[in-house]
């Protein structure tokens, strides 16, 4: 009779253990739930629900190696976007209770909306499917996409006629590139390989394989130190410029309200990286250093005039011509050159 009321009151106690994690997880499940969408800025504490913490002996965040028992969002643990963690429970009963979570970070400081100005207008082919833009002095070098028209060419701002042209074979699809030196560089979309140039023929030397980190080559500049590319994500790829292939490191991008995905064209210019958003007539003004979105040049009025007709054709050029931008898209007719104010 002993033995069996005992067993009776550790079975008792068992189910009431089970039903108090039970509570314990839901609770914590419905907060991680309701702030996925609203995410948190460096700095905030996450406040996790009484149900966690007053049955919690100790509560740890693991982000795959790396682990920590702050709840603070820190740069040290978290980045900019959608970091996948794993929350760890001692509870007060001496179970151990885990649960995946999604934390969405942002950044603490809105961007600025940057004024500006047209002060000039250039004619730009509108046969030209612009991957990627640059310029020095007065010389435009272009990237343009597309299967069976992909093309790097070389021309004078204010004339549509190339004075150099290298074309691409029919199956690449070229996409961002950046000067370093005496060398362009080039990424291409889905074939998973760049190629280098000579920048002064624009006759082809190497050609070297796209960093495993990403798939797609998107859009590429040059810092002076390392060339910086991106595939489409909010993810800045800081590449080895003597081996193109090799991820130094990985910056991810976001902004006060707006984790920036699709990122494409790439311009570096004064300490900031400039990035245009696929399908979205802005600019970003970006420090390479944290990611954070620090300005946001808003082009809609120009877009539209082009978009209206053809979704595709995409606000996606970005130089500097001095201390002015120079912008331009896919299938254009124009340049337009723009002050800041």
């Amino acid at each position: 009779m002993k033995k069996g009321f005992i067993t009776g009151f550790a079975t008792l106690l068992l189910l009431v253990s089970c039903k108090n994690d039970k509570k314990i997880l839901d609770s914590l499940a419905d907060y991680n739930n309701s702030m996925e969408e609203k995410g948190y800025h460096f700095g905030d504490k996450l406040n996790l629900p009484e149900e966690v913490t007053e049955n919690a002996e100790s509560i740890s965040i693991s982000f795959g190696d790396k682990e920590t028992s702050s709840l603070t969002v820190d740069p040290k643990f978290f980045e900019f976007g959608d970091n996948e963690v794993t929350f760890n429970i001692r509870t007060k009963g001496g179970e151990t209770l885990t649960q995946d979570a999604t934390i969405n970070v942002f950044s603490k400081t809105p961007e600025q909306n940057i004024p500006f100005k047209i002060v000039a207008e250039y004619p730009h082919n509108p046969e030209n499917f612009v991957e990627g833009f640059l310029m020095e002095g007065n010389t435009v070098y272009e990237s343009d996409g597309l299967e069976k028209a992909s093309q790097l060419i070389r021309y004078s701002l204010g004339s549509t006629a190339p004075t150099t042209t290298e074309k691409q074979p029919e199956d690449i699809f070229s996409e961002g590139i950046a000067i370093a030196g005496d060398k362009i560089y080039q990424l291409t979309y889905r074939n998973k390989i760049g190629f280098v140039y000579d920048k002064n023929t624009l006759k082809k030397i190497s050609e070297f394989p796209l960093p495993n980190e990403f798939g797609e080559g998107w859009g590429l500049t040059y810092d002076g130190k390392n060339l910086i590319a991106d595939s489409g994500s909010n993810d800045l790829y800081f590449l080895d410029v003597n081996d193109p292939s090799k991820v130094v490191r990985t910056v991810p991008v976001g902004g006060n309200k707006t984790i920036y995905n699709q990122i494409n064209e790439l311009e570096y210019h004064k300490g900031f990286i400039y990035a245009n958003v696929w399908h979205q007539p802005y600019i970003l003004k970006i420090n390479p250093s944290t990611g954070e979105v620090v300005g946001k040049f808003d082009f809609t009025e120009i877009t539209e005039e082009y978009t209206k007709d053809d979704s595709e054709h995409v606000l996606n050029g970005i130089a500097f011509k001095g201390e002015n931008m120079l912008i331009t898209g896919k299938n254009w007719s124009k340049i337009y050159e723009v002050a800041f104010q």
